[in-house]
């Protein structure tokens, strides 16, 4: 049923209520969790045209990811399998990408989060999630 449960986090309070009961279906469903942190680049902000002078190198990038990860992972212990995936740009859009690309069969994430930028601005990327995803969605509060 659902075996492979994509579980999308930036290290907040919400996220980490989304992992435990994600690893919480998995324990029943024998199944594993994709644990994903998309970290902002300056073009998921403006789109893929100037970025206003804002140079922000990939390394640090990467770091960031790794630091929500390791944040969200902290003081969980599970026998589930958990795979770990960092990427850039804007989180609706790569969820959506990870989903399809890793054959997702369940995204839990928080109803809500916190980032850069305020969700007023961005939108609610959980909202976003569940209009454009093709598999189901569990938004835990």
């Amino acid at each position: 049923m659902y075996k492979k449960i994509l579980v999308p986090t930036d290290s907040s309070d919400f996220s980490k209520r989304a992992l435990k009961e994600a690893l919480a279906i998995a324990e029943l469903t024998n199944g594993e969790i994709v644990l994903l942190n998309v970290t902002h680049s300056p073009d998921s902000y403006w789109g893929y045209t100037a970025s206003y002078g804002i140079d922000v190198n990939e390394e640090a990038l990467e770091q960031l990811g790794k630091m929500a990860l390791d944040l969200t992972l902290n003081d969980i212990e599970t026998t589930i399998p958990i795979h770990k995936i960092i990427r850039y740009g804007s989180p609706a859009i790569q969820i959506d990408d990870v989903a399809k690309d890793e054959k997702i069969d369940l995204i839990v994430m928080g109803s809500h989060g916190h980032g850069f930028v305020a969700g007023t601005i961005l939108g609610s990327v959980s909202q976003r999630v569940l209009h454009q995803s093709n598999c189901p969605v569990l938004v835990v509060k």
